[in-house]
């Protein structure tokens, strides 16, 4: 079975930015959906973005709408998450998914492939 290696995070001071990664093992990504959840101490796993597999389509969580940007190459089998604004809020886990439809956030789950997760903290 395929996997997903995520890179990119780190800390950051508010208002920068980080670009994460995540890279299909073992597997093509192309014909799947791929998302970014979060996930910070305490709280529920929060979906942040999602990217449909060809025709672009991305639907964003209300708390990063107009600071992130997802984004995907295919003929690298990878995909991004760009982060701008960043602010304490943001700071959590950051896991990378792939589901094979493409779907509100809200509305559909998770599918079974997921990256190793990377932490994400924002403070000064």
């Amino acid at each position: 079975q395929g996997q997903l290696v995520e890179s990119g995070g780190g800390l950051v001071q508010p208002g920068g930015s980080l670009r994460l990664s995540c890279t299909g093992s073992g597997f093509t990504i192309r014909s799947y959906a791929v998302s970014w959840y979060r996930q910070a101490p305490g709280k529920e796993r929060e979906g942040v973005a999602i990217i449909s597999a060809t025709s672009g389509m991305t639907n964003y969580a209300d708390s990063v709408k107009g600071r992130f940007t997802i984004s995907r190459d295919n003929s690298k089998n990878t995909f991004y998450l760009q982060m701008d604004s960043l602010n304490p809020d943001d700071t959590a886990t950051y896991y990378c998914n792939a589901q094979e439809y493409y779907c509100s956030l809200k509305v559909c789950p998770p599918g079974d492939t997921w990256g190793q997760g990377t932490q994400v903290t924002v403070s000064s």
